[in-house]
């Protein structure tokens, strides 16, 4: 096995072990992994093939939480839908910006979610509200925005996408946490499309990942059962590895 085929699966491998150990989060590492480790030259190509490697390990993770009646499947459907509509603008105008200037902004990023990860997370108890206008409007609003940002900077987005749905529907945090996920492969999805269009993803990379990635996601769900007692110390680690990748990706640009 080669050099860059060892250093594809090992980043992917590592993506899926923190996405299985954490829950989510670890698919911002995607891109700087592609681009620093894999040594994908162009900006563009390591963010379109990373936002179809999140797509593929999202519809994975969806599919335990929908066997285990963890969807609501109407918000689901309908946040994505719209959400898709955000990712396709979004994504189009992450490819017509400059690449250095994306992947700044994508550190930029990187340092708002580490500083979300340091922040205690509190107790959020939902009330479920009636599907009115003020309903259906707030969840529009929010899907475009989440999706959109998924799209332009080829992320998950479930950062996003769990409070948004909270807020919008009022549902409990487990189901939307399983809801989001349809939407994080749907909006990884189109941004991969989107960004293949113009032949900004390499699909063979894409497949190593993706296949480092599985591995890596099933010894990070066999981790987390046994590091489940120090979940918030594994959170605060994984922040402070955004910030020296995000630092490092200051460096280099």
């Amino acid at each position: 096995m080669s050099t860059s085929i060892l250093a594809a699966v090992g980043s992917g491998g590592i993506v899926g072990f923190m996405l299985g150990l954490l829950g989510g989060g670890g698919s911002i590492l995607a891109t700087p992994l592609l681009l620093y480790v894999v040594g994908v030259s162009q900006p563009h190509i390591a963010i379109g093939t990373g936002a179809l490697a999140v797509s593929v390990n999202a519809f994975a993770n969806f599919a335990s939480h929908a066997i285990k009646g963890h969807v609501w499947w109407r918000c689901a459907a309908v946040f994505s839908a719209l959400g898709v509509l955000g990712a396709l603008a979004g994504s189009s105008l992450g490819k017509a910006m400059d690449g250095g200037r994306l992947i700044f902004l994508f550190a930029v990023l990187m340092v708002v979610v580490g500083a979300l990860m340091l922040k205690p997370r509190k107790a959020v108890t939902a009330e479920c509200r009636p599907v009115d206008l003020k309903m259906c409007l707030a969840t529009a609003v929010v899907a475009l925005a989440a999706g959109a940002a998924s799209g332009f900077f080829g992320i998950g987005g479930g950062f996003l996408i769990v409070p948004g749905l909270m807020l919008a529907t009022g549902m409990p945090m487990i189901n939307a946490i399983g809801t989001s996920l349809l939407s994080v492969g749907a909006f990884g999805l189109a941004t991969a499309l989107n960004y293949a269009s113009s032949g900004l993803v390499d699909w063979w990379l894409a497949a190593e990942f993706i296949g480092g990635g599985i591995t890596g996601g099933l010894l990070g769900m066999l981790a987390a059962t046994r590091l489940s007692g120090y979940k918030n110390v594994l959170n605060r680690l994984f922040a402070v590895l955004i910030f020296v990748v995000a630092a490092y990706i200051f460096y280099r640009n």
